[in-house]
């Protein structure tokens, strides 16, 4: 074989084209280490900057880090940045270099420079190797006393590295004494923010070790220093009023006076050219009036007009920050905004996600007053050009007719839009004309006069044809052609990739049968014998339960099937109170923007005082999870719990069709049941002929074929010991994860759970109230079908004695596992009977 042709591209003139060129550079810097010729510091930079350079591209340099170091012996502070650039780069990777350079940077420190001493510390500082902690502590001891308010500002972010590569070395050496002295007499204001921030880190961390740390942390929020800092915060950068307005909303005021004095102090910053210090004072007033109704709601009044003027300047990234902000008050309360519609009004230069951000605000607004202006500006962007867009404001007036709002003019739009001819449109309509219908039926007349037009062919998308699908079924008898539409569709039963078209027509054909029973024989037949084939586990399922349920009795399988329904009144909401006040907490944050609370985003380093360790249960929630989440209760006054609660979400649920579906298991005889002998069965139920088979066979799991005895009898709940608990108990997520980590394990056992109860368990937030209405209370829960994650604690009566309790719940083996620890483990047997007995009611009661 040839040998490969030589690339004849020239090498790139930032890079080296081989091991000498290096070389070359390593002996050019030695020769200039020592020289003191005019011109020199020029050469060292070209040189530096070449090295520089290679570094970036990540070619390695660190064969020159002693010459690098030597020619730093200068007063360029341009070569002496450079320096101290490679110097920290290859220290972390490499900490026997590092050493080389503990005498340069402390001699730098030294400095008559104000500004390299400054770069030298924090370089210094940013070392990051733990052998050379000693090495930190007198420099920065120095310049915290130094004149320079540069120094002095650099060497307090210095400390804070300095904890966090040796927390016992810096607390030793007093440093956070030091600063408390700084925060409150330096002249200079970045100084004193850089102290309130370290300190505060500092405090946090230390809280849970050290009561002193505690007792300090909540000094930072005493009314000497807020208002030290109040009385200052006109001098402080943006950024550092931002860091003080956010100490100032976890102030509590003494009485109302306090209350107005500070937001009388604080009303100008609402009208600062900043973002981030709008927001900060926002948040304060919101907090100091949550117990003041009137107020509160004069606050809305008060910082709408700042947050509409921020919206409408900036960046686009800007605007929608705080516009999350404002949608986060709007959802919370939309009357107080319904005049201001027009400001949610998209622009034809907006991105997407602003313009779909403004039209939820739109939604929420919408009343008596406002809604046909807001529903005609709508239409107009289901005209759009942009496809999201135009399906988003079709979904948006869907909305505002189930807020039952002008629900006449809004219908007749709605059923315009089916009119249009586009698919996307169509598409979209016929999903939220299904809503309309499930909770306007008076509306069923006009609306399938404009369906039935439509033809099945045409509407391709899986929801809009499973929403065709059941308007077919459930109106049937007003449908001329429904029996039939229904029977070719599932002629093309094996080219839909859909399962949940295929679960809708299994059902649409079977309430058909009941309206139509001649028309729709055949159609129910082929249906039913296509589903028991059908590879998907659910698709199976519910073919094979109502050939039973068929088989056993028509009336009943009627009533099962197509039961006379009530109009939906409301449509559950995608996000529970719970959460929302929780992300209303973080006001001023990330979770505005992600719409869920920090927890859910946060890596678990970084989630303070919630960190649960790995034996507690890592409840690491992905991507997909994350947005199934739902909250559990409350713990404590302040709503600072670990809410990790998971909660189902169907169609998410809903396994692909691509073969990936679990393997069902072996079911007898009716899984190969005959399209023929399955007609043939059809014509027998019309007639009436089966006889009445006893109650017993009604067993939904007879009826599937689980091969479960429908006669045993449930097991007995065990009798509550007599143990008293408390049914306001109270306990923070920190206490509870040290406590976990301290008490031994008492009791482990495995429970039986009920069928019941597993079957409730698709909502685990129903097990939570369940449990607490037993005054168990959750602190912590995730995980996902078929394993859930629980942890409970409770409390005595009538002392604090403590119970700990993990519970994993299989929904495949109905078997709960449980490990209890106690204060008291004399009581561990006695509470581990009250719990199973808790546990065994659920879904039963």
């Amino acid at each position: 074989m040839a040998p490969p042709a030589q690339s004849q591209r020239s090498p790139s003139p930032s890079q080296p084209s081989g091991k000498g060129e290096v070389s070359d550079l390593k002996s050019q810097l030695r020769q200039l280490a020592g020289s003191r010729a005019p011109g020199v510091d020029d050469s060292k930079r070209d040189l530096f900057k070449k090295v520089i350079s290679y570094m970036t591209v990540g070619i390695d340099v660190s064969s020159v880090f002693g010459e690098m170091v030597m020619c730093s012996a200068t007063s360029d502070i341009v070569l002496k940045k450079m320096c101290y650039l490679y110097v920290g780069n290859y220290a972390k990777v490499n900490p026997d270099l590092a050493l080389l350079t503990i005498n340069f940077l402390q001699r730098d420190c030294k400095d008559e420079d104000p500004m390299i001493r400054g770069l030298a510390l924090r370089s210094l500082c940013s070392l990051r190797v733990a052998n050379l902690v000693e090495y930190l502590v007198g420099p920065l001891g120095s310049s915290l006393r130094d004149n320079n308010s540069y120094v002095r500002m650099v060497a307090v972010i210095g400390v804070l590295k300095l904890y966090h590569i040796s927390a016992a070395t810096c607390i030793d050496a007093d440093f956070p004494a030091m600063l408390k002295h700084l925060l409150l007499n330096d002249p200079d204001t970045q100084v004193i923010a850089n102290c309130l921030a370290t300190l505060q880190e500092i405090w946090t961390l230390e809280a849970s070790n050290s009561e002193e740390a505690a007792r300090e942390r909540e000094a930072l929020i005493s009314k000497p220093i807020v208002y030290y800092f109040l009385n200052r915060i006109k001098e402080f950068s943006e950024w550092a009023q931002s860091l003080v307005l956010e100490l100032v909303a976890k102030y509590v005021p003494s009485d109302s006076n306090e209350i107005f004095d500070i937001m009388n102090l604080l009303e100008d910053r609402l009208q600062h050219a900043n973002g981030a210090v709008v927001l900060a004072t926002i948040k304060v007033f919101l907090q100091l009036t949550l117990t003041m109704t009137d107020v509160h709601q004069q606050v809305y009044e008060r910082i709408k007009a700042p947050l509409l003027t921020l919206v409408s300047s900036g960046s686009p990234e800007q605007s929608y920050a705080v516009l999350s902000h404002l949608h986060l008050l709007v959802m919370r309360a939309p009357i107080l905004f319904s005049s201001d519609y027009k400001h949610f009004y998209c622009q034809y230069n907006e991105p997407f996600y602003v313009k779909k951000l403004k039209l939820e605000m739109l939604t929420a607004v919408a009343d008596e007053s406002n809604t046909y202006d807001i529903v005609t500006e709508l239409c107009e962007y289901a005209a759009n050009v942009d496809i999201p867009m135009a399906r988003e404001s079709i979904r948006a007036v869907g909305k505002i007719a189930l807020q039952q709002y002008d629900v006449n003019a809004i219908v007749d739009r709605l059923l315009q839009f089916l009119e249009m001819e586009k698919d996307y449109v169509t598409a979209e309509t016929l999903v939220l004309v299904k809503d309309l219908l499930r909770k306007y039926p008076q509306w069923s007349q006009d609306c399938i006069a404009v369906v039935g037009n439509i033809s099945s062919k045409n509407v391709q998308e899986p929801k809009a044809k499973a929403a065709l699908i059941w308007m077919l079924g459930e109106y049937s008898q007003d449908m001329h052609d429904a029996p039939y539409i229904l029977e070719s569709l599932i002629e093309n039963w094996e080219d839909e990739h859909s399962s949940e078209v295929r679960l809708h027509l299994l059902t649409a054909v079977m309430k058909c049968f009941f309206k139509r029973p001649p028309e729709t024989q055949k159609a129910l037949g082929d249906a039913l014998a296509a589903g028991l084939a059908d590879f998907h586990q659910d698709v199976h399922d519910r073919a094979l339960f109502y050939y039973r349920l068929l088989q056993y009795n028509v009336t009943v399988a009627e009533r099962v099937v197509n039961p006379p329904k009530q109009a939906v009144s409301v449509f559950a909401d995608t996000q529970s109170s719970e959460i929302k006040d929780r992300i209303f907490d973080e006001f001023n944050s990330l979770s505005v923007v992600y719409q869920k609370p920090s927890y859910m985003f946060t890596d678990k380093e970084h989630r303070g005082p919630f960190e649960f360790s790995d034996e507690v249960g890592n409840l690491s929630i992905g991507v997909d999870a994350a947005d199934t989440v739902v909250p559990a209760q409350r713990v404590d006054a302040n709503d600072k719990d670990l809410l990790l609660s998971t909660s189902e979400k169907e169609d998410g649920r809903a396994l692909s069709s691509d073969g990936t579906a679990y393997s069902a298991p072996l079911y007898d005889a009716p899984a190969s049941v005959p399209a023929t002998q399955i007609q043939s069965d059809l014509v027998n139920l019309t007639s009436g002929l089966p006889g009445h088979v006893p109650a017993a066979s009604l067993a939904i799991d007879d009826l599937l074929g689980l091969g479960l005895s429908v006669t045993a009898a449930p097991a007995t709940a065990p009798s509550p010991p007599s143990l008293s608990l408390n049914p306001k108990a109270v306990l923070d997520p920190g206490t509870f994860q040290q406590k976990w980590r301290q008490l031994p394990i008492s009791l482990t056992q495995e429970f039986s759970v009920s069928p019941q109860g597993i079957a409730a368990l698709i909502s685990p937030q129903a097990l939570l109230w369940h449990m607490q209405g037993h005054s168990v209370h959750c602190i912590a829960s995730g995980g996902q079908s078929p394993n859930f994650k629980f942890f409970f604690f409770a409390q005595k009566a009538e002392e604090s004695s403590n119970f700990l309790v993990e519970c994993i719940i299989n929904t495949s083996s109905a078997k709960a596992q449980v490990k209890i620890k106690a204060d008291d483990q004399s009581m561990s047997q006695t509470f581990s009977t009250l719990f199973q007995s808790a546990l065994s009611k659920f879904g039963v009661q």
